[in-house]
């Protein structure tokens, strides 16, 4: 199975909610116990790790706000599999959404450098070297849809909660 990376769009007053009161962070996150996903709500697959290199060229952090996009965010909530889930204000939102808007899928593709992410361990590790092109193509699929739930949260003035499940 894996590390699959998730995103939820959220109001600002859900996230207060939330934040005020952690123990309802699973409940909102994986509703009628887990048979359903919360409204606004993205699946990253397993290509959560490489879309954030693609972003930053890093396996952990990097320059802001791209470096939030993925798994960035300030932990709360309980333990969800790998760690807490994260959460970004709206303000981050629209920052990051901003740096997204311009980012294509060639200048993404240029950065590409399966070597480089077999080196620095980026999850999945095993395709990058054995699948190439498919990798990539996997990848920016996935970026497609990341860029596109940003902007939309953004537009709505939404913050975002993350985690890896």
């Amino acid at each position: 199975m894996g590390m699959v990376g998730y995103l939820v769009a959220l109001p600002e007053s859900k996230l207060a909610e939330l934040r005020a009161d952690e123990e309802l962070v699973e409940e909102f996150l994986f509703p009628d116990d887990g048979d359903s996903e919360p409204e606004n709500s993205i699946d990253l697959d397993k290509a959560w790790h490489g879309i954030h290199y693609l972003l930053t060229g890093e396996a952990e952090g990097g320059p802001e706000p791209l470096s939030l996009a993925v798994i960035g965010g300030e932990e709360f909530g309980p333990d969800i599999g790998y760690g807490p889930s994260r959460f970004l204000v709206s303000a981050q939102v629209q920052a990051i959404a901003e740096a997204l808007k311009p980012l294509g899928r060639e200048e993404l593709a240029a950065r590409f450098d399966p070597q480089d992410m077999e080196r620095k361990d980026i999850y999945p590790d095993v395709i990058w070297t054995r699948d190439g092109d498919e990798a990539l193509d996997y990848v920016l699929e996935n970026y497609d849809v990341l860029r596109d739930h940003y902007l939309k949260a953004a537009a709505r003035g939404d913050a975002m909660v993350q985690l890896l499940a």
